[in-house]
C-alpha cells in the first residue's frame, strides 16, 4: 500500500515515513501541495497525510483541489494549530479524518488501518459497479440514440430480442443493456458463446444432463436454461448452433419446458432468451442451416447495432471512455489524445469495429508519447 506525507517540516517527514516504513507501508513525501498534486497525477495513493499550513499550496488548497480531480485516495489531515472549526472544515470539503500535532504514533497507526478500509471498500463498491454497470454503449451518433430508445421501450417486457451485427460492435452489451433495465435484472443474466461449444456438448451446455447420460458424464449438470431460470439467457453467435440443438430451443421457447439429456422427465423454466448474431439468418434458412420457425420466434424485436464505420462521430468520445477505463485498470494516470490524432482515427476504416479501437487506444497509451499525437497513430496503427 503507497503513503504519501505532505508537511514543509523536513523532520516530521522523515519521522513519519520512517516509522509508516517500519509498519511495511510505501511511504513517499513532499514539502507542500503543490509538489504533491504533480505526484498524484502520476502515482495512486491509498492514503495522504497533509499538513494544513505550508508554503506555496497549503492543506485546505490542496484538499479542494484533489476533491475536484475526484482522487479516491483516504485524505488525513494534519495540523499543529487546529480547532474545532479548522477540523469541521476538512472534513465538510472530504478529508477522511483530522489529527493534532504532536503526532501521537496509537492514533495514527488506528487512523491508518480504518483509511485502509475504507479506501479498500470503496475500490471493492467501484469494481462490483464496474462490474454490473461498467459497460454501457457509449456514443451519442443518431444510431446509438435509436438503439438506446429501442432498450428502454422493450427492455421492461419479455419480448425475445434478436440482435444483428458485425462482430465487435456491441452485441453483447445491448444485450446486457437490455437485461439491466428489465424487471428480471435482480434475477440471473447468464451468456452462451454458441461459437466456442463443439456442436455434440451444446445440448448439454444449455439443457444439461443426467449422470450417466454419457461417458463423461459423472454427475448430474444443471443446463444453462436452468442456471437462467427467473432471469435472462443470453445466445450469442446463435446462428452457429446446431440444428438439432436449434429443435430443443425452440421447443423450450414454446413449451417453457426442458428434459436434462438422459432424462425424458420435463422441467418448468421461465427464462428470457436474448440471441445474437453476426450471420444473415434469412439467408442461413434459405441455405438449409437456420429453423425458420425458431427465427421467427426469437426475432420479436430485431436491434440491428450499427458497425464503427457508421458511427464515426461517436469515435472521440469511445476514445476518452476507452483512456479513462485503461487507465483505471492499468493504475495509470489519464492522458489525452492531440485532436489531430483522433481525426485520423476517424478517417481510419474499422473492420474490427469497437473491440479493435479499444485495442488501438491500449496500445497507443502502452507505446506513445505523453500526448498521444498524430506521428503515434501513423508509427502504431495500421491504415
Amino acid at each position: 500500500m503507497k503513503i504519501l506525507v505532505i508537511d514543509d517540516e523536513r523532520a516530521i517527514r522523515n519521522s513519519l515515513k520512517d516509522i509508516l516504513s517500519d509498519e511495511g507501508y510505501e511511504v513517499e513525501v513532499a514539502e507542500d501541495g503543490n509538489v504533491a498534486l504533480g505526484m498524484v497525477e502520476k502515482e495512486r495513493y491509498n492514503v495522504i497525510f497533509c499538513d494544513i499550513k505550508m508554503p506555496n499550496m497549503d492543506g485546505i488548497e490542496f484538499l479542494d483541489r484533489a476533491m475536484k480531480e475526484g482522487l479516491d485516495s483516504a485524505i488525513i489531515m494534519i495540523s499543529g494549530h487546529g480547532d474545532i472549526d479548522t477540523a469541521v472544515e476538512c472534513i465538510r470539503k472530504g478529508a477522511y479524518d483530522f489529527i493534532q500535532k504532536p503526532l501521537d504514533l496509537n492514533r495514527i497507526l488506528i487512523t491508518l488501518k480504518n483509511a485502509t478500509e475504507r479506501t479498500n471498500l470503496v475500490k471493492e463498491t467501484k469494481a462490483l459497479k464496474k462490474k454490473v454497470y461498467g459497460q454501457q454503449m457509449i456514443g451519442e451518433s443518431e444510431a446509438i440514440g435509436h438503439i438506446k430508445d429501442m432498450i428502454a421501450k422493450v427492455a421492461p417486457t419479455d419480448a425475445r430480442v434478436l440482435i444483428t451485427g458485425p462482430n465487435g460492435s456491441g452485441k453483447e452489451l445491448v444485450a446486457r443493456s437490455l437485461h439491466q433495465q428489465s424487471e428480471r435484472s435482480a434475477m440471473p443474466y447468464i451468456e452462451v458463446n454458441c461459437a466456442a461449444i463443439p456442436s455434440e456438448l451444446i445440448e448439454s451446455e444449455l439443457f444439461g444432463h443426467e449422470k450417466g447420460a454419457f461417458t463423461s458424464a459423472i454427475k448430474q449438470h444443471k443446463g444453462k436454461f436452468e442456471q437462467a431460470d427467473g432471469g435472462t439467457l443470453f445466445l450469442d453467435e446463435i446462428g452457429d448452433m446446431s440444428l438439432a440443438a436449434q429443435a430443443k430451443v425452440l421447443r423450450v421457447l414454446q413449451e417453457r419446458k426442458l428434459s436434462r439429456v438422459g432424462s425424458d422427465k420435463d422441467i418448468d423454466v421461465d427464462v428470457r432468451v436474448l440471441a445474437a448474431t453476426n450471420k444473415d439468418l434469412r439467408k442461413e434458412i434459405e441455405e438449409g442451416n437456420f429453423r425458420e420457425d425458431l427465427y421467427h420466434r426469437l426475432s420479436v424485436i430485431v436491434i440491428k447495432v450499427p458497425s464503427l464505420d457508421e458511427r464515426k462521430s461517436d469515435i472521440p468520445i469511445l476514445i476518452e471512455h476507452f483512456s479513462r477505463q485503461i487507465a483505471e485498470e492499468t493504475g495509470k494516470p489519464v492522458r489525452a489524445f492531440n485532436p489531430e490524432a483522433v481525426k485520423l482515427l476517424q478517417e481510419k476504416n474499422w473492420p474490427g469495429n469497437i473491440r479493435e479501437l479499444r485495442n488501438v487506444v491500449e496500445r497507443l497509451l502502452i507505446l506513445g508519447d505523453n500526448e498521444i499525437s498524430v506521428q503515434n497513430v501513423r508509427d502504431y496503427v495500421t491504415a
